[in-house]
């Protein structure tokens, strides 16, 4: 990336079914749903969305292999996307198995994500 414009954090929680994926989705929802970037088009090059760089990174506690990275990437609307996945994030226990809710034990996964918006 050439300029580093904007970072957005987030965090995502799968309470119940310890998926991964499902975990990161919502923390890179957490990341950009509070945002709003109206001047961005006027600075990347050629005022064109398509010229947009995205770098997620994705503090993850477990699973990593299970991760579906091309839904993470669907999150983000515009740009060329990438996905880093590092240790990270949190399992603890949700205190309860809910059998109906897919879960397999009592955790819940925690995903901690920046959203790194450049060109």
């Amino acid at each position: 990336m050439e300029q580093l414009m904007f970072i957005e954090t987030g965090m995502g929680i799968d309470v119940h079914g310890q998926n991964i994926t499902k975990a990161a989705v919502r923390a890179v929802k957490n990341a950009i749903h509070f945002n709003s970037m109206p001047g961005i088009r006027s600075v990347l090059p050629g005022n064109s969305l398509d010229n947009m760089v995205v770098n997620v990174k994705l503090a993850v506690p477990c699973d990593k292999e299970a991760l579906d990275i091309n839904a993470v990437k669907e999150c983000i609307p515009f740009g060329k996307v990438s996905v880093e996945i590092m240790d990270g994030g949190m399992l603890t226990t949700s205190g309860i198995v809910i059998e109906e809710k897919g879960d397999q034990n009592d955790f819940m996964y925690i995903v901690v994500a920046s959203v790194e918006v450049g060109y």
